[in-house]
């Protein structure tokens, strides 16, 4: 099992989310995966079930760069539901 962390498989598309007052370029398997479990669990605990979907899928995805179409998905989906897109 590949460590998410580090992946460098690009994502199906950019993510760019403004956080803090600046924008965050989110395009790799493990610049996601940092992005999602280095918040506090507690801030996603609105989205719980689509941040464990995301997350789940980015470490597929880092194991195999053909669940990069699903793992872009998830991603993109919690994004749209946290309104961060």
């Amino acid at each position: 099992m590949s460590d998410a962390s580090v992946s460098e498989t690009p994502l199906r598309t950019i993510f760019e989310i403004r956080l803090n007052g600046k924008t965050v370029s989110i395009a790799t398997v493990g610049q996601a995966y940092r992005f999602l479990t280095n918040l506090s669990s507690v801030e996603w605990m609105e989205f719980r079930a689509l941040h464990a979907d995301a997350v789940k899928w980015l470490q597929d995805a880092a194991d195999n760069a053909m669940l990069t179409v699903p793992a872009t998905d998830a991603v993109r989906t919690l994004f749209i539901r946290a309104k961060m897109l």
